[in-house]
């Protein structure tokens, strides 16, 4: 382990982006942690069990290149999806802004998830609230960036449908007048309000947005929680130049029978500027 680190410490060192992808993980076996307790804790360990496969099998060739991009993925993990099974297939994937950087992280994301599974578009993009600074109360305009751009991936046909995740009723309904292509879903998060409010209820029912539940935390990802990931998988490097910039969670899953077929999570980081 201490050479894999060394070789994955000098590549991070030089290099400017880390990509990093978990494959399905589904396809694990043995790298999969029985049953994580939380998402934060399935994806901590998810990253650095994709570090600690990547840093086991750096070639001498791509030490020798010190590429400016950095791929780091678990190889035998990687699956594409058979375009001839495409239509029996759902491909959704849920959006995380993680650090305070332009909404062209929306396309960046959306591009690669689509290469990595091998498809030209998605089916179902829900983008989580991005960050606010604390006591600021998430309006229009923090949520107007990222979603011209999702909407321009609509319209470019990389994304069938678009939603949100944790609005009020007040925020959605502003959402949905201001923007061009609608919020088809809203994700509710129930562990923070019990039930379904009947004024955000009325307002979805109206206007024929799905309201679905979900259990993620508030952050999961946070810049400190990558950066000890990171710092633990790979000791010989300064964690705490590198940020995370945004996190997509996919699923792959056969309409016909409602079956997961495919899971894993994609991320991108950068250094920041010495």
């Amino acid at each position: 382990m201490g050479t894999d680190s060394r070789a994955a410490g000098a590549l991070l060192a030089r290099a400017s982006t880390l990509h990093l992808q978990t494959g399905n993980l589904l396809n694990w076996g043995r790298l999969r942690k029985k049953c994580p307790s939380t998402h934060s804790e399935e994806l901590r360990d998810c990253i650095q069990k994709t570090l600690n496969e990547w840093s086991s099998q750096i070639s001498p060739d791509l030490v020798r290149e010190f590429p400016d991009v950095l791929e780091c993925t678990v190889s035998h993990a990687v699956e594409k999806i058979n375009p001839d099974e495409r239509e029996e297939m759902k491909v959704s994937a849920k959006l995380f802004i993680v650090g305070s950087n332009s909404s062209s992280s929306t396309k960046s994301a959306v591009d690669m998830a689509c290469s990595v599974l091998g498809v030209a578009q998605l089916d179902s993009v829900i983008i989580a609230s991005p960050p606010v600074e604390d006591g600021v109360h998430l309006s229009l305009e923090h949520l107007q960036p990222y979603w011209e751009e999702l909407q321009d991936l609509v319209q470019s046909k990389k994304i069938v449908a678009i939603g949100t995740s944790d609005l009020d009723k007040t925020q959605l309904e502003q959402l949905y007048q201001w923007a061009q292509v609608k919020p088809n879903s809203n994700q509710v998060n129930l562990a923070s309000c019990c039930v379904m409010p009947p004024d955000l209820t009325a307002f979805a029912k109206q206007f024929d947005i799905q309201l679905l539940t979900h259990n993620d935390p508030k952050e999961l990802l946070s810049e400190a929680s990558f950066q000890e990931a990171l710092q633990e998988s790979i000791p010989d490097i300064e964690a705490h130049e590198w940020v995370p910039l945004w996190l997509l969670r996919y699923s792959v899953i056969v309409k016909s029978r409602g079956i997961i077929k495919s899971k894993g999570y994609i991320l991108q980081a950068k250094r920041k500027s010495s």
